[in-house]
């Protein structure tokens, strides 16, 4: 039954967003448009603003108070870029070059769906039965406070985040320059990065799948996952999903609009401060504190690359 509901909810959620724009475009297309509708079409950016402000910050933390999990937020991850780029996409005042609008649309159906098969994948196929240890962790930390600050901490940085990334989806559709060598460099880094996120999340979960087994069957499961992509990268999934998001920035850059890097950055900073929040996690579980340690002495963060000498006590004397 809860299944179901969450089902309900996922599939209701976006409705209020979806409404108005249709709305707008019909009242901006209209004989004798609203003044109200001129703003719209005049402010794209603020108005994917206000819409994300109402839709998500407000009726997703609302939600998430009601069901006391913040799992809708980790879902419409993949989702919220694939809106806004078909909302950049059919402004009434966009204007792109056809080839390149065609591309980073389904470049981010592509990205999305590959996005969404993992988190359904690693949730055991289920719709919300858990929300991101993260903020599960916040919780537990921050016990009654909680219900106000996860609005901002969850909400509204994830609002920083999601319209800073797809700015260079804005920037496509707001430049009729036409298709040059840089857009071929950007489709091929995106590209690049998504099957690189899509080969190293596949050996995260064949590894989580093969200890899951070896527990029940009372085996000693493998501390670290160090094969394929991993070999190289302690973090090869972050790093792919980052070639994504710098992509789109050369899309961006690539109209004259370089600004639009500033949300891709901001994705960033927030990548290394998970990544140092997720070794903390793995250097605090005893089984695998001390093969850990030797994996990020001998192996790369983010950029695959050759292994490392370790530098230990032994080899100085």
């Amino acid at each position: 039954m809860g299944a179901l509901r969450n089902v309900v909810i996922a599939f209701l959620v976006p409705l209020p967003s979806l409404a108005f724009y249709l709305v707008f475009l019909q009242g901006f297309l209209s004989p004798d448009p609203l003044p109200i509708w001129k703003w719209c079409a005049d402010h794209p950016i603020l108005l994917a603003n206000l819409l994300f402000f109402i839709n998500v910050d407000i009726i997703f933390w609302v939600i998430s108070l009601l069901q006391k999990s913040t799992w809708l937020i980790d879902l419409y991850w993949t989702v919220i870029p694939v809106m806004l780029v078909h909302y950049y996409a059919s402004h009434p005042y966009q204007r792109s070059d056809s080839k390149r609008s065609r591309t980073i649309v389904w470049l981010t159906w592509v990205w999305s769906i590959r996005l969404t098969h993992n988190y359904f994948r690693r949730e055991g196929w289920a719709w919300g039965d858990r929300e991101d240890w993260r903020f599960a962790d916040l919780r537990k930390k921050l016990g009654g406070h909680w219900w106000w600050v996860s609005f901002f901490a969850v909400y509204v940085s994830q609002q920083a985040f999601l319209i800073g990334i797809c700015l260079p989806m804005y920037a496509v559709h707001t430049s009729d320059i036409q298709w040059n060598t840089w857009d071929n460099v950007a489709t091929f880094v995106c590209a690049v990065g998504i099957i690189i996120a899509y080969f190293a999340d596949t050996q995260l979960h064949a590894f989580v799948k093969r200890n899951r087994v070896f527990r029940d069957l009372g085996v000693p499961v493998v501390p670290t996952l160090e094969t394929g992509l991993w070999r190289y990268s302690r973090h090869p999934n972050y790093f792919g999903e980052q070639l994504w998001w710098w992509g789109l920035v050369i899309f961006g850059w690539n109209t004259g609009k370089g600004w639009t890097l500033i949300g891709s950055l901001l994705n960033s900073l927030c990548l290394a401060y998970s990544t140092a929040l997720v070794e903390e996690r793995m250097m605090s579980q005893a089984s695998r504190a001390k093969k850990y340690k030797l994996y990020k002495e001998t192996t790369s963060v983010w950029v695959p690359w050759f292994k490392y000498v370790p530098r230990t006590e032994d080899k100085r004397t």
